[in-house]
């Protein structure tokens, strides 16, 4: 749907000349909040416009504007459910606003609410009849839900207005593709790109018609370069030109469109597997091996790439993880003779005789049983055919209420989770707090736990500080060597700071083998430990500290954090003990140790929260951390239970929407997932916009 994404710059680009028509007559401050904001939006600083307009409604609840202002924002990024929701408290508080119902009427849209979107879209022509942008939104939607002559009419309206108008016969075209009309198509795409060589949409429309209906691939190959042109920074057009060349034998150029698409996109699966196939095609076998391990990565079902990685992993010799693939097929297919037969082959060339015996074995009950003597069984066939019944499905279904269902989300998100930034230098404009953060390649993982610490850490968009109470009396005792402080995650050290933590030690070292022992000392020494990485030493001096003091709640949270520390110490060597064969009995067991001395350190840690929860029932952070514990558990409805406790302390914590939101989508639950995603967006968490985007359908 080119033509709304092109709306949405239009909408930008009148957005940022709006002047204060609809009557803003705020205190000077809040005028000067939001239009500051504006002028972030302007520059595409969606994040810190989001900043701004959060003090304009805190200041002035009241007021349209500023709602309307972050709705923007928020659909800038991709977060459709955020947008709609300020849209729509923009409009109870002016109705009047025109520009409120476009924004969220094209939130509803690309949420596949076309109902919704068409009554926004009604109610702002009622106000402004002759929106160009409102009509052709309509009328696309209009399409989407099947009712073509209520859309054609609506185009009809919008030519009448304005005659040439490119985008009127792109969406005509859309509706007589969907009608399956593609002579009528044809004839309006011409018609658009008579009027108008710039769109890309058009091309890229006119070369899917000459593919698919025409067979005629060298002209959907040139349509395909106009429209990269015009966009050449969107992955998806090198991949489909790499199709259209492959088709005419051009295999040059379609393997340097696929490697040019990975290089705008690294995390683009249908790159790299069509990559694959045409690397397996051209013999280069190991690469295109590596190729379908990316996505068998991101998508361990994906079974195509596994039966295309099971033939080369035969290939190339590669017995070993052959038989462990073709076990995986036939696992799905336990009656596909062609692979007993492979993994036979494997297995004898292993020199497992046995195995490859009874795979044989296998392999002719089932040729007796089919009275065959060939393979009649073919699982791709069985898996391409599945595959377009689904989409030809969903393409029948678009408009309707088709939610996904709790394992298909739960299998998306938990895709995300190995994600990394592949791409971490771009050539481009890339500041990671401004513009269209929602499209970085970042690492998908959750916040992470609060720590005690001399060194701040403040969220540079928010300004928020983390504090607690008895942080505040300690300071002003002026008992430490240091100024206590609370961070989200940890401060890395550099030499000089080592250096003065460890005369800190010392310095304690001295003052509690002379002096009168007092626990404050030993909760003292006990934090310079933790701030060198000895987490047994604090644990000691915390021990000590709360055994002088049962009532010194800083204590446990600093044992707590100890005990965090001893986990994530283990959780790395056991990453970095790459010699151990888990098939080993032995190491099966050290294994199973393992895990039962993480989870005891998680329950250490529980316990001391709880104690902290006790002494100090409003402390978020310790709820929060608690949260964190039973997420490492497994435990996600009582990490889910912990977050909302802290929320409710604390409703502006934006790391707590931030985890809540990402456990509600591990287990399924998509709608109450995105609502806090967007809420940490609005909060100031960036990670959470590539979160959505990543998400939405």
């Amino acid at each position: 749907m080119k033509n709304i994404q092109s709306i949405y710059w239009r909408l930008m680009v009148l957005l940022a000349m709006l002047v204060a028509s609809m009557g803003v007559h705020a205190q000077i401050n809040t005028e000067q909040v939001v239009n500051i904001g504006r002028n972030a939006l302007y520059f595409e600083d969606y994040i810190l416009a989001i900043q701004y307009f959060n003090q304009a409604i805190k200041a002035k609840p009241f007021l349209a504007e500023p709602y309307f202002y972050r709705s923007v924002a928020k659909i800038s990024l991709e977060d459709y459910r955020g947008a709609e929701l300020d849209a729509g408290m923009a409009i109870e508080r002016n109705p009047f606003i025109v520009d409120a119902y476009q924004v969220r009427g094209v939130a509803r849209q690309n949420q596949g609410n076309f109902e919704a979107a068409v009554e926004d879209y009604d109610a702002g022509l009622n106000l402004m009849p002759e929106d160009k942008n409102l009509l052709i939104n309509r009328a696309v939607c209009e399409t989407e839900l099947k009712n073509y002559d209520e859309a054609q009419k609506t185009f009809e309206r919008l030519l009448q207005l304005d005659r040439r108008n490119d985008r009127a016969y792109i969406g005509l075209a859309q509706m007589n593709l969907a009608k399956a009309d593609t002579t009528a198509a044809l004839e309006n795409l011409n018609k658009s790109l008579s009027l108008s060589k710039n769109n890309a949409a058009a091309y890229v429309m006119r070369a899917e018609i000459a593919t698919r209906s025409l067979h005629d691939f060298q002209s959907a190959v040139a349509d395909m370069d106009s429209a990269i042109l015009l966009e050449p920074h969107y992955a998806g057009y090198f991949i489909n030109r790499a199709y259209m060349k492959y088709n005419i034998d051009d295999y040059f150029g379609a393997m340097a469109d696929y490697d040019y698409a990975l290089g705008l996109d690294p995390t683009s699966t249908e790159a790299h597997f069509n990559r694959g196939l045409l690397r397996a095609e051209v013999g280069d076998n190991n690469r295109a091996i590596s190729d379908f391990n990316y996505v068998l990565k991101k998508d361990a079902s994906n079974f195509m790439a596994l039966y295309n990685r099971a033939l080369l992993h035969l290939r190339t010799r590669q017995y070993r993880n052959a038989v462990n693939d073709f076990t995986a097929i036939l696992k799905k297919y336990p009656n596909f003779e062609a692979g007993y037969m492979a993994r036979a082959e494997a297995k004898r060339r292993m020199g497992d005789n046995k195995g490859s015996e009874a795979d044989l074995e296998k392999a002719i009950a089932i040729f007796r049983r089919n009275k065959t003597h060939v393979s009649t069984f073919d699982p791709a066939e069985i898996e391409v055919a599945a595959a377009v019944k689904k989409a030809e499905q969903r393409a029948l279904n678009r408009g309707k209420d088709e939610p996904e269902t709790a394992e298909e989300i739960m299998e998306r998100f938990n895709t995300l989770l190995t994600v990394k930034d592949m791409n971490p230098v771009k050539p481009e404009y890339a500041n990671r707090q401004r513009g269209h953060i929602q499209n970085d390649n970042i690492e998908v993982e959750p916040l992470p736990m609060f720590t005690l610490s001399y060194f701040s850490k403040d969220n540079k968009l928010n300004g928020n500080t983390y504090y607690i109470r008895e942080i505040g009396d300690i300071n002003e005792s002026r008992l430490l060597r240091g100024t206590l402080t609370l961070i989200n995650g940890e401060h890395q050290l550099d030499e000089e700071e080592i250096q003065r933590n460890f005369a800190n030690i010392d310095y304690y070292n001295s003052l509690i083998a002379s002096s009168k022992p007092r626990s404050i000392d030993y909760f003292a020494r006990g934090m310079e430990y933790m701030l060198v990485k000895n987490p047994d030493a604090a644990i000691s001096d915390a021990d000590v500290a709360i055994a002088m003091s049962p009532q010194f709640m800083l204590a446990y949270f600093m044992r707590a954090n100890a005990h965090y520390m001893q986990y994530r110490m283990a959780q790395a060597r056991d990453a970095q003990n790459v010699d151990l064969q888990a098939d080993a009995p032995d190491n099966k067991s050290q294994a199973m140790l393992r895990l039962r001395q993480d989870a005891t350190t998680l329950d250490l840690m529980i316990a001391d929260l709880d104690q902290v929860i006790k002494l100090s029932p409003k402390n978020v952070y310790a709820h929060y951390n608690k949260g964190n514990c039973y997420m490492l558990q497994g435990d996600y409805t009582s990490a889910i239970s912990c977050y909302t406790a802290a929320i409710e302390i604390k409703p502006d914590l934006a790391e707590a929407y931030y985890n809540r939101g990402l456990m509600y989508l591990r287990m399924g639950n998509k709608e109450m997932g995105v609502a806090d995603l967007s809420k940490a967006g609005e909060l100031g968490v960036l990670p959470s916009y590539n979160v959505l985007k990543r998400m939405s359908r």
